[in-house]
């Protein structure tokens, strides 16, 4: 968990969070992009890339890697008979 390859991964899924969850903001409501509460936005688009960090650490814990379903793995983490 503490290898940077875990940080990158977690990291990447912060941001596309972060990212998801401002652009469901933005396409949702019927107001310009210039009147848009963007205090509001940003401080819950935060909140959720802190869940998604805390999500991979608590699922890192388990095996080291911050894929709770382990469907994408870290390189260090794949198996040892990795393509070549």
């Amino acid at each position: 968990m503490l290898s940077a390859q875990f940080w990158l991964a977690a990291g990447e899924r912060a941001v596309k969070t972060f990212a998801q969850v401002l652009l469901g903001f933005m396409t949702t409501g019927a107001i310009g992009i210039t009147n848009l509460p963007w205090n509001e936005m940003l401080s819950v688009a935060a909140t959720a890339a802190l869940a998604s960090v805390l999500t991979s650490i608590v699922s890192g814990a388990r095996d080291g890697n911050p894929s709770a379903t382990n469907a994408e793995t870290t390189p260090a983490y794949e198996g040892k008979h990795e393509a070549e």
